[in-house]
């Protein structure tokens, strides 16, 4: 099994930078991921990196104000948003792929085994 805990949400201002952290413990994994929903939206992919290789994936929707990075690889994986927008407030999720290990992760939410309570991002105009 993997443990996935999520911190560094909060309510900010509006052109603010935050990161959200990510820290997993118990079985390895290849692949993991950010995402995010809104109240009464859907799931959404943010972006996936893969534990081994460090390769990075992005939504279409999420390039260019989102950095995803780890820090030891499989211990902490971090989102950086900047320039954070009112739409960008959301649960944010991360989830790990046990069965993905050659270095091409994805944001498909079907993919991934294990999820975090996620962190709650809150962005004012």
């Amino acid at each position: 099994q993997v443990q996935l805990v999520e911190s560094g949400g909060g309510s900010v201002q509006a052109g603010v930078s935050l990161r959200l952290s990510c820290a997993a413990s118990g079985s390895t994994f290849g692949c993991w991921a950010w995402f995010r929903r809104a109240p009464g939206g859907e799931r959404e992919g943010v972006a996936a990196i893969s534990t081994r290789h460090s390769n990075k994936y992005y939504s279409d929707s999420m390039k260019g104000r989102f950095t995803i990075s780890q820090g030891n690889a499989g211990e902490t994986m971090y989102l950086q948003i900047n320039g954070a927008k009112p739409e960008d407030s959301a649960m944010y999720y991360c989830a790990a792929d046990r069965f993905r290990w050659d270095g091409y992760c994805d944001t498909l939410s079907d993919h991934y085994q294990h999820w975090g309570q996620g962190t709650q991002v809150t962005v004012s105009s």
